[in-house]
């Protein structure tokens, strides 16, 4: 892409952009009176303008009929999870039955992994990406454990090569291929949190099976952020929240994504719960499990319907735009922020004697991979010494970034609400930090 660095540039990138008018539906914090450079959606979407509203419609219902709403109104609570099905299977690239909203990202992981992660004493090992999301970690730490085996010996973290910040496709694979049929589970983010790396899902999925494991995937970070087709590639297990780029609130409500070849097993093992049984005799509270199928049976509890109302504010927005769209866009804006960052590095310092040329200083070292397909919408800059400075200057200015330990500042460029004149003010606030080195 032949970018421009002047700011006119950016408005002319703003004025042909199809989805502009997304962004005059989310509210934007303020700084001295002027919306922030929000850059994290990554950890938490805006609010949607419909939010409110849909909130106050159900707070009504509950006054206006008490228990009755579980049957009444033009979206009865008894159903619910029923009306963010079909939008959540086109976000994630799944049968409709393949999908369920419900509980929250972590217990969906066990939930699941209780199904998908069954050792025995030959095969036994999960395999994951160092460096994970801690919430991953404990998980398949703890899930080993409660299964009587040893986490240092269990859970076999692939990571980086020496000197590398991501991992290598080839590596992932080797690790799979290497410990071959001791594999029970193969459990990778969709991305990375901390790098932005996106993974190979089709691929890590074929090593997988090729071994006799199950191949499973954390999307929290890769929901609403890329497209995907979990269908398609063969995905035996997934779950995501709905908070980040979903824009669907604090603490909002998880989706999981079960294969039609196990969901359609009503004897494939699970844990279960009241919601996830037959909703056809549900209510004559017999004893003997008998699951819904698809990934419905997977339901602990009825649903939450305030959480859920807001999360399909976002997904109506999303069904509007479609993915394609959102990836189009979003491949700009990070291509666009990328750029406008590497030029900062373009200053030389003086050679140090006639005979030496002048050598580049590096300040912002973006770490996410360059390939725009091995990353979604966003970029993770390697700071030095003065990073955490560099952070709060950011956020004096009104920019909203995230802070990374031990040395990070990850920044996001959502296509939904995010625009070209945001990225070029913030390459143009980190042109102007001074540093003391």
């Amino acid at each position: 892409m032949n970018f421009q660095p002047t700011f006119a540039y950016a408005q002319d990138l703003d004025k042909a952009d199809m989805l502009r008018p997304y962004r005059q539906r989310f509210f934007f914090p303020k700084h001295n009176g002027k919306n922030v450079l929000y850059f994290t959606g990554n950890s938490l979407g805006l609010q949607p303008h419909g939010v409110e509203k849909a909130l106050r419609k159900e707070l009504k219902n509950w006054r206006d009929y008490g228990v009755e709403g579980h049957f009444k109104g033009d979206m009865p609570w008894m159903h619910y999870h029923k009306f963010l099905q079909g939008q959540s299977a086109r976000l994630v690239g799944a049968l409709e039955s393949e999908v369920v909203v419900a509980n929250t990202l972590t217990t969906n992981l066990h939930l699941l992994m209780a199904s998908f992660y069954r050792p025995t004493k030959q095969r036994f090992k999960i395999i994951m990406e160092a460096g994970a999301f801690p919430s991953d970690m404990y998980a398949m730490e703890t899930q080993a454990r409660w299964h009587g085996f040893d986490p240092d010996q269990a859970v076999i973290e692939v990571a980086p090569r020496p000197g590398e910040e991501t991992l290598r496709t080839e590596d992932i694979l080797a690790t799979i291929a290497q410990h071959g049929d001791t594999v029970a589970t193969v459990m990778f983010s969709g991305v990375n949190y901390y790098t932005g790396q996106f993974f190979d899902l089709p691929k890590i999925t074929e090593a997988a099976h090729a071994v006799g494991a199950f191949a499973g995937f954390d999307l929290a970070h890769a929901a609403g952020n890329l497209p995907l087709h979990l269908h398609d590639w063969g995905v035996d297990f997934a779950c995501w929240c709905s908070y980040k780029y979903l824009n669907s609130g604090p603490g909002g409500p998880s989706g999981l994504f079960v294969h039609e070849k196990h969901g359609n097993d009503p004897n494939f093992p699970r844990f279960a719960g009241w919601w996830g049984y037959d909703e056809s005799t549900r209510f004559l509270m017999r004893k003997g499990f008998k699951p819904m199928l698809g990934a419905a049976g997977w339901q602990l509890s009825n649903a939450q319907i305030l959480s859920m109302a807001a999360h399909k504010v976002s997904l109506d927005m999303f069904d509007e735009v479609g993915m394609e769209l959102l990836r189009e866009k979003s491949l700009r804006l990070t291509a666009y922020l990328e750029y406008l960052i590497e030029r900062l590095n373009t200053n030389h310092r003086p050679p140090t004697t006639d005979n030496q040329p002048p050598t580049t200083v590096n300040r912002f070292n973006i770490i996410t991979p360059k390939n725009p397909e091995e990353r979604g919408a966003q970029l993770s800059i390697l700071t030095g010494a003065e990073g955490k400075k560099l952070f709060d200057y950011l956020t004096e200015h009104g920019v909203i970034a995230d802070w990374r330990e031990p040395n990070v500042i990850r920044v996001a460029p959502v296509p939904m609400y995010n625009n070209f004149k945001d990225c070029w003010r913030l390459a143009d606030l980190l042109g102007r930090f001074k540093t003391d080195e």
